[in-house]
């Protein structure tokens, strides 16, 4: 099978990591998998030897430039799958379309939805989406949000993020502590994610005032850059965290600096899935969630983590007190969610479920 696989994002958020791991694992299965990314971003640098790659650089939905370097790949390509991951490659993929590509038989158009926004409903969004078969949501939230906005069952369809264990577990520990100056021997609890109003971070910094009473010795790191960076500096000195709560900034050893944490906690309100708590789990790291979106297909309360109610501050409080002083529960809910990781969330399962998606939609045009 023949597909093509579109990215415009140029800075690293979880959905990269998917999509990299998705054209790798159909590559190394044989199947002709071609990368469509922006020229000057991450995924390009993360490419390794020998995947196929092609540079662009859209700059919106409507650039016609980029839709014609797009439909000369599908020419050369002859796709029998064209999969947008993000809403600019929907457009631009459309537009790409309508050129005179020369295509042997219309491929098949698969849209990828990882976060838990709603479905546009512009005049040009119906448009560029009349284009697509079905929707890969990483959650059935997703999948739930995208039914209850208009789209029917059967374009629809279900495959989670995957994570990769071994890569994981190759990775070497990175001391939280010495790197961001942290007491030595501090209990750290760990946010990552990007610094946006649904991400929750103001509720973990609300959470920790109330932690320290009871662990003054612990730490908060979160790491991620975002609009809300100034806003959550205020909040912490406000409450005089200075000394607790640390914004590490975005990185790119997340997951080397995981191992160094005690506690990981996902505040968002509203999740598709939360790639970072994956990797937490992954981790083995003993973790708190909101039972908010698809945060609750990962996280089952007291068997691989612990949830509670999304903006309560207090109970969110108590569940990372919880953890801190319970070692043996720490470790006992670390086990299991990344014996959950690999069970349900493994990247094989991820190409395989993404693959299976191909094949049926397929089928059901022959």
């Amino acid at each position: 099978m023949t597909s093509v696989h579109i990215d415009t994002a140029r800075a690293r958020r979880g959905g990269q990591n998917q999509v990299l791991q998705l054209v790798t694992g159909l590559a190394e299965r044989g199947d002709t998998a071609v990368l469509v990314a922006h020229e000057d971003g991450d995924l390009k640098r993360r490419a390794s030897e020998g995947l196929r790659f092609v540079g662009f650089a859209p700059r919106s939905d409507f650039d016609v430039h980029a839709a014609w370097q797009l439909a000369r790949v599908f020419k050369a390509v002859q796709p029998d799958v064209v999969h947008a991951h993000d809403e600019m490659a929907v457009a631009v993929g459309a537009m790409a379309l309508k050129m005179k590509t020369e295509l042997a038989r219309p491929p098949l158009v698969v849209a990828a939805r990882r976060r838990a926004f709603h479905h546009e409903r512009q005049a040009f969004a119906k448009w560029k989406y009349s284009h697509v078969t079905v929707f890969i949501s990483a959650s059935a939230h997703i999948a739930a949000r995208l039914e209850g906005d208009g789209i029917t069952a059967d374009r629809i369809a279900v495959v989670h993020d995957g994570v990769n264990t071994d890569v994981i577990d190759k990775i070497a520990r990175v001391d939280a502590h010495g790197t961001f100056w942290l007491p030595k021997g501090a209990p750290l609890v760990g946010n990552i994610g990007a610094l946006a109003p649904w991400k929750g971070q103001r509720h973990l910094v609300a959470a920790a005032a109330r932690v320290v009473r009871e662990v003054p010795d612990a730490r908060f790191l979160i790491l991620g850059e975002g609009e809300l960076r100034e806003a959550l500096e205020r909040q912490i000195k406000d409450l005089g965290l200075e000394r607790h709560v640390f914004l590490g900034g975005f990185r790119d050893d997340t997951v080397a600096l995981l191992k160094s944490m005690d506690v990981f906690v996902t505040s968002a309100t509203d999740e598709g899935l939360g790639s970072a708590l994956l990797d937490a789990m992954a981790c083995r790291r003993g973790s708190v969630g909101a039972r908010a979106g698809g945060i609750q297909e990962a996280l089952v309360d007291a068997e691989t983590g612990l949830l509670v109610p999304p903006r309560d501050e207090p109970a969110m409080a108590a569940a990372i007190v919880r953890l801190l002083k319970d070692a043996t529960l720490r470790g006992t809910l670390g086990d299991a969610g990344r014996a959950k990781v690999e069970r349900e969330f493994s990247v094989a399962k991820m190409v395989e479920g993404t693959l299976e998606v191909y094949r049926r939609n397929l089928e059901l045009r022959t």
